[in-house]
């Protein structure tokens, strides 16, 4: 099975850990049911904001340097654009929450709401 939204680019798998780590920022109730209560939806599987964070800032460097990912991992000005909002909104939040909050704290932040927005625009940009 071929999928569209990793073509174009050096590094596939990167980009598929990338797409999931944007999805899980843009979906309120995910994160509510999985990286606060903790209901996974099977055996084995873990998932919280920090994992995500760990994933888009150190393992790929996409939000690090969103413009040095182009053709690694993103295949458009489009998409260095939107992960380049999605970084500025996540620092904004660490700036303003600190590094040390629980999932629940940091979604329950009015910082919140712009991470939601921010990937939900990586999200298309990533999957369209």
């Amino acid at each position: 099975m071929e999928f569209p939204e990793l073509s174009g680019v050096s590094l596939p798998e990167m980009r598929r850990n990338v797409i999931a780590a944007v999805r899980a920022l843009a979906d309120e109730e995910y994160q509510r049911k999985v990286w606060v209560d903790r209901i996974y939806p099977r055996e084995g599987y873990y998932d919280d904001f920090d994992m995500n964070l760990h994933i888009l800032f150190d393992d790929t460097l996409v939000l690090e340097d969103p413009e040095a990912a182009l053709g690694t991992v993103l295949r458009s000005v489009v998409e260095v654009d939107a992960m380049a909002t999605l970084a500025s909104a996540l620092d904004a939040l660490l700036a303003e929450e600190g590094e040390n909050k629980t999932d629940a704290e940091y979604i329950s932040s009015p910082m919140w709401a712009p991470v939601l927005r921010a990937a939900s625009v990586a999200r298309d940009a990533l999957t369209n």
